[in-house]
């Protein structure tokens, strides 16, 4: 390597190395890419967009341009990123369906409500609309900055002027690095009446603006169900969801059934999304109170939605789908936006809006002070022509005689340079009498707008007259009906989802292994071992259930899972592995699977001879993760779990040491949750099995070994004992 190479190597360490550079990237992305201004609401790409697109000069009233043509100049002139991107950005400000007030007039296919993509750039062409037009009004009117484009080339505005609050009006939503915002689109006459009420009083509460927004305004409509308080929360601290359904209504057939109608849908769900949705819920069978789902729309949203039977309840139905499908959303909200020092932080409604109005109200203040200072220029250059008027042979005599007539003229009429050189250059068609009478009156009206400028600068009242005049006539514009009802919907109802599932026989089997299936209509028992085995595998529980029926499984390490009938796996083949549907270690075993009834009380045994009683509601759990249902010292397993018998009184309980201690299974506590209480004492050895029966019954026990002999004994007495007792042979 030269002595050239290693002078430019920089040892640094590399993990500073590396974070200096991810902060770059972390900075340029917040500052110039993800998150909007809060002055126009808009990120770069998409004011670069607007500006390439005025530049074209593509106004409302004029003729569209190939969409091609405008990705063009943006990519080559403003913002060197992938046309794609670009072309995206673009589709998204056309789509009436995404913008609560499009900024693109689109011509062709830009996408639908269904979630088609548009129509690629060559084919589709593109103009602005006027509320585009308002949005950059002022541009040349020296109201904001400008600076050099990427390249140096050309120029762009930093932020865009006019009087429409782009960014409560349409929204926006982003990701940046470490911070992201999402912003609903709201109603424009209702954000300009909040405006001008904080325009009267500064200092209003947050809460006081909501008498006039009173929440998002999707383009889609829907249904906003949110209560005050809850809407209210989120707008004064910046952060929050709203809960969004869509608009539904019960419509009569003849005959008394009925449907549902769904005629508009939450904002951002591709219509054709929440068709399959809903029908995924028919196919797999989750909502048998469903039948069926038709799209009937057309330009207008029309889905009808079939109960399985007239007499299924509608709300019931409805609040199902709600809960299932994206008929009801929640739509994030956080105001994270950058200030007009570009510095992101989270507003509030109020802040927002304040951050806006003093943007506006200081480019009203820049936009007079630039006209003041062209009326000065015109005033000086008419002062010019009126002395020239008035002295017109003069004038004309030293044209004609003089070498130097600029100098002479401006020696004796005392004119400035740029009065004399105007004079100079005004036609002869100019010198009728006419002109000088227009001048004059063009003078008169130029002083008075200046005169009334100048107050308009150095009086902030009549700012805000002036912006809440100009507010009224953009809310008279441009502004419409709400879309979005908001209506605060009762408390969600429980629904009895076991209710849902179709009602059908199984035999549930587990196999040695943990391998776990559901084979349809009840199996004779005996028949279980005759089925298809994994190699080295064998049956090991099984029993007749029903779809509807939740299955507890406990594991050897205390914990219980709940698994559903009717989410098991067919019986075709082996099965699944049931550590497929929970999170239980390899190295756990399973002590049992049983049918969770409500009415069942449990009998629980650990190895070191502890116990307790277990009700089924202790058994449910809701995640893969299950949860402890017996707390173990060290060293012990779960040895048992039986159902206990509805007539039981008493509990045998039979040691390793073949040692049995019988006593009265009300001395067993009843728990959620626990380590137990001793059941049999041992010196060595632990809990060899355990169960509870009716004392009179007696008790029978296989003898083990190939002779298949059973052992009854009617008469108990000799083994009663006490809890905890170390029992007899």
């Amino acid at each position: 390597m030269a002595d050239s190479d290693l002078a430019s190597v920089i040892d640094t360490p590399f993990a500073s190395a590396l974070s200096e550079r991810y902060l770059v990237y972390a900075l340029s992305t917040i500052t110039a890419r993800s998150l909007p201004d809060v002055r126009d609401g808009l990120k770069p790409v998409h004011r670069r967009l607007l500006w390439a697109m005025r530049l074209l000069r593509l106004d409302p009233a004029g003729a569209y341009k190939k969409s091609a043509r405008v990705v063009g100049d943006v990519i080559g002139k403003y913002h060197p990123h992938g046309d794609q991107s670009v072309y995206d950005a673009m589709v998204r400000l056309a789509q009436d369906f995404a913008l609560r007030y499009p900024l693109v007039d689109g011509q062709g296919n830009f996408g639908n409500i269904d979630g088609d993509n548009a129509a690629a750039y060559r084919y589709t062409e593109a103009r602005l609309t006027p509320i585009a037009m308002q949005l950059m009004a002022g541009l040349d009117e020296g109201t904001v900055d400008f600076r050099p484009t990427y390249n140096g080339e050309e120029e762009e505005p930093e932020v865009f002027p006019g009087l429409f609050p782009n960014l409560l009006a349409n929204g926006a939503s982003g990701i940046a690095v470490g911070m992201a915002t999402s912003i609903p689109p709201h109603n424009l006459g209702e954000l300009i009446d909040a405006a001008m009420h904080l325009i009267d009083e500064p200092k209003v509460e947050d809460r006081s603006l909501l008498e006039h927004v009173k929440g998002p305004d999707f383009p889609t409509g829907g249904v906003l169900v949110d209560d005050e308080d809850t809407i209210a929360r989120a707008y004064v601290s910046g952060r929050g969801a709203f809960r969004l359904r869509a608009k539904v209504d019960v419509e009569k057939e003849k005959g008394g059934g009925w449907h549902l109608l769904v005629s508009e849908i939450p904002y951002g769900v591709p219509k054709a999304k929440l068709i399959e949705q809903i029908a995924q819920l028919i196919a797999d069978k989750k909502l048998p109170i469903l039948a069926d789902v038709r799209d009937e729309s057309d330009e207008q949203v029309r889905l009808i939605v079939e109960p399985r039977a007239r007499t299924v309840d509608p709300d019931l139905l409805l609040e199902s789908l709600y809960r299932l499908t994206d008929l009801e959303i929640r739509f994030p909200l956080n105001l994270n936006v950058l200030d007009a020092t570009r510095t992101p932080g989270v507003m509030s409604l109020k802040e927002t809006l304040a951050a806006w109005l003093a943007f506006q109200f200081e480019v009203l203040v820049r936009r007079s002070q630039v006209r003041i200072g062209k009326i000065d220029e015109r005033i000086e250059l008419l002062d010019g022509f009126l002395v020239a008027f008035l002295n017109l042979d003069r004038v004309i005599e030293i044209i004609r005689t003089e070498d130097e007539p600029k100098t002479a003229m401006m020696a004796e009429f005392s004119l400035s340079d740029r009065q004399t050189e105007a004079i100079l250059n005004m036609r002869l068609r100019s010198l009728r009498r006419l002109e000088e009478m227009e001048i004059g009156r063009e003078r008169t009206a130029l002083a008075k707008e200046r005169d009334d400028l100048a107050k308009l600068v150095e009086s902030p009242a009549r700012q805000r007259t002036r912006m809440k005049r100009d507010l009224q006539s953009l809310k008279d514009k441009f502004g419409d009906e709400r879309r979005t009802r908001v209506e605060e919907s009762a408390a969600p109802r429980e629904i009895d989802w076991s209710a849902m599932i179709e009602k059908e026989p199984i035999t549930v089997i587990l196999s040695q292994r943990g391998w776990i299936r559901a084979m349809k209509g009840h199996l004779a028992l005996d028949q279980v071992s005759d089925l298809k085995w994994r190699e080295g595998d064998g049956p090991f529980i099984h029993f007749h259930a029903q779809t509807t029926d939740k299955l507890a499984l406990f594991a050897s390490n205390g914990r219980v899972y709940t698994l559903a009938g009717d989410k098991l796996p067919s019986a075709r083949g082996f099965g699944e592995p049931v550590r497929l549907f929970i999170d239980l270690d390899a190295d756990v075993d399973i002590v049992q699977l049983l049918v969770v009834r409500p009415e069942t009380k449990l009998l629980l045994a650990s190895s070191d001879g502890r116990g307790f009683l277990a009700t089924a509601d202790a058994t449910l759990a809701e995640t893969r993760k299950g949860k402890q249902l017996v707390n173990l010292r060290s060293g012990a397993s779960v040895a048992i779990v039986r159902p206990v018998p509805e007539a039981a009184d008493t509990v045998a309980v039979v040691g390793e040491n073949r040692k049995m201690v019988v006593f009265p299974l009300a001395e067993l506590p009843e728990l959620a949750r626990g380590q137990g209480v001793m059941l049999q004492r041992y010196r060595d050895g632990g809990l060899s099995d355990a169960i509870a029966f009716r004392f009179e019954d007696g008790l029978s026990w296989a003898l083990g070994g190939e002779s298949g002999r059973v052992r009854t004994e009617s008469d108990l007495t000799p083994w009663r004992a006490a809890r905890g007792a170390a029992g007899r042979m």
